[in-house]
């Protein structure tokens, strides 16, 4: 069995495609979502999920959220007296997942179909198919999120012939796509996006204008100073988020300094806040259209996907620019993880499915650094001379030809680069290579650049000298921050150690967390309410009578629902 994995910001989701549809997998505690945060408990074992989220505010230096963002980076965040890479911490969110799916299988899984932003590099490509080796899986297929969206819709089995923009605004990446269909084929004619733009920008917004309304004259500015306070921050920001969905206005409150800080924000107020935010959403949507060769009215239909694009500010702001209502018949939270498990059923032959030919497209430019004359015998390095454009089809093989520029130069050093600048400074370094040369006339060696870039986003670069007919051969995989196969073999070393915590328990754990935050959050009787059902939940849990301890945990559950609300997702 292959199963289909929604790697995201925000949130994680597992999908497996069975009689004839997609199943989204319930985690342990029931639920569809599983927040991607990761933390430790009180004993060192390691917390995946809603019980780790619970965690963010009552112990902010064991649980960490967002590290996505990170991927494809050598960035280390400290749980305690222990250091994970981006890599680790998403394996653990991985492997939690494909426990959940064991578990609703009743059987081993070992591959797994993983989504990407559409916008995500080469190095963070390969990030994430390395979290899910750590995890224990091989990973079958990095498909692009909007293409997973595409899948999910359908769309590949609707009309013969059909564009669409697939609009992915999810918790922390915005991809757009524009897909293409015509006999039998998806063919992804562009993608664009922002890999630092999602709903938890949104949430940010909320907190700064939090802090500039009501934080700074009672001392709360620094983010970094006050991290539960901050967190506390963000669950606020992140309820008031959903509210405003549905409601005109709302009033965050947070408690700092034993003083209960509170500030109302109306919708329209809101939007004011994000509009910047909304401004960023354009540049990619019509950088997609140009290099597409599209506009908006050739397109037949309109797809969104990702929680983000929930929130109504968005969806005005897509048919605004569309001049259309998109489609929103299938829920954007679970879209693209159903799409990961259409693919994982083509991917295991299933007969339900009718094949599919998929283009994708690399998102973008690819090429290597040259020097340029700017006057006779003066040459400039630092150029940028691009082999692969972006959005062309892969897989795909393009060549350059270089030469030398110096009398008797023995070697050539290649410095691979992907982005968009004219100046290599201005874009993205991959790797290096340096290939011995004939020693000759400058300008009559010359060396063949070949690049390959396959269907997953990972690159090959082939060099070959035309003098000796020498070829060289530079696999981008020890791109800066990705980790070389030794270091993968030592931090699986250092995974298959840690203690996690027993699933089972993790209802019982996720509970008490809720209840740890909201004694912290609360004052008075409410407080007091708090402490006196934990302490009577605890004591059913040494007890170890599982009756006893469900019913116990309803009424626990009941209070902390009467206190807050129910809990989100």
């Amino acid at each position: 069995m292959i199963i289909g994995i929604d790697l995201g910001t925000t949130n994680s989701l597992v999908a497996i495609w069975r009689d004839g549809r997609a199943h989204i997998v319930p985690n342990a505690l029931g639920h569809n979502l599983t927040p991607s945060v990761v933390g430790l408990d009180d004993d060192g074992a390691v917390l995946v999920g809603l019980a780790a989220r619970e965690r963010l505010i009552t112990h902010p230096h064991l649980t960490t959220s967002v590290f996505k963002r990170y991927m494809g980076s050598d960035r280390e965040t400290a749980l305690g007296r222990q250091r994970f890479r981006p890599e680790e911490l998403s394996a653990l969110v991985l492997k939690s997942l494909k426990e959940d799916a064991e578990r609703f299988l009743g059987e081993p899984v070992e591959e797994a179909v993983i989504t990407v932003p559409a916008y995500f590099s080469d190095a963070q490509r390969k990030a994430t198919k390395i979290a899910g080796q750590l995890a224990g899986l091989k990973v079958e297929r990095l498909v692009n999120e909007p293409t997973a969206a595409a899948l999910a819709y359908g769309l590949h089995q609707g009309e013969p012939e059909s564009r669409f923009l697939v609009f992915d605004l999810g918790g922390g990446t915005f991809d757009i796509s524009i897909l293409e269909l015509f006999e039998g084929v998806m063919e992804v004619r562009a993608s664009a996006g922002d890999n630092f733009l999602g709903g938890e920008d949104f949430s940010e917004a909320l907190i700064d204008g939090f802090v500039d309304a009501v934080g700074k004259r009672h001392g709360l500015a620094d983010k970094q100073a006050t991290p539960a306070v901050y967190q506390a921050l963000r669950k606020q920001a992140e309820q008031a988020k959903r509210a405003l969905t549905g409601g005109e206005s709302v009033t965050m409150e947070v408690l700092h300094g034993g003083e209960t800080l509170s500030w109302a924000i109306s919708d329209a107020e809101f939007q004011k806040l994000c509009e910047p935010l909304l401004k960023r959403l354009r540049e990619p949507i019509e950088k997609a259209l140009r290099d597409a060769r599209l506009k908006a009215i050739d397109l037949d239909q309109i797809v969104l996907a990702g929680g983000a694009t929930r929130m109504p500010m968005v969806r005005k702001l897509v048919a605004k620019l569309f001049g259309r209502l998109p489609a929103m018949n299938i829920n954007p939270d679970e879209v693209v993880a159903m799409g990961a498990a259409v693919m994982a059923g083509l991917k295991s032959r299933d007969v339900t499915l009718d094949e599919v030919v998929m283009t994708d497209v690399c998102p973008y430019t690819l090429g290597v650094e040259v020097s340029e004359q700017i006057g006779p015998g003066r040459f400039q390095p630092g150029f940028y001379l691009p082999i692969i454009e972006r959005n062309s089809v892969v897989p795909i093989s393009r060549e350059q030809t270089v030469n030398t520029i110096v009398d008797n130069q023995a070697a050539l050093h290649v410095s691979v680069f992907q982005g968009e600048s004219r100046l290599v400074k201005d874009n993205i370094f991959l790797g290096e290579i340096t290939i011995p040369v004939p020693a000759k006339p400058a300008g009559q060696v010359s060396v063949s650049i070949r690049f390959t870039y396959d269907v997953n986003g990972l690159l090959e670069a082939e060099m070959t000298v035309s003098e000796t007919g020498e070829k060289h051969r530079l696999i981008i995989e020890e791109n800066p921050g990705v980790l070389t196969p030794e270091q993968i073999e030592e931090k699986l070393a250092a995974l298959a150690k840690l203690k996690t915590h027993p699933r089972e328990l993790l209802p019982n754990a996720q509970l008490l967390a809720r209840a740890d935050r909201l004694f912290q959050q609360t004052l008075g009787d409410e407080r007091q309410w708090v402490s006196q059902a934990t302490a009577q939940f605890q004591a059913l849990l040494e007890q170890q009578d599982e009756e006893a301890i469900a019913k116990g945990r309803e009424e626990l559950k009941k209070l902390l629902d009467e206190i807050e609300g129910e809990g989100w997702l």
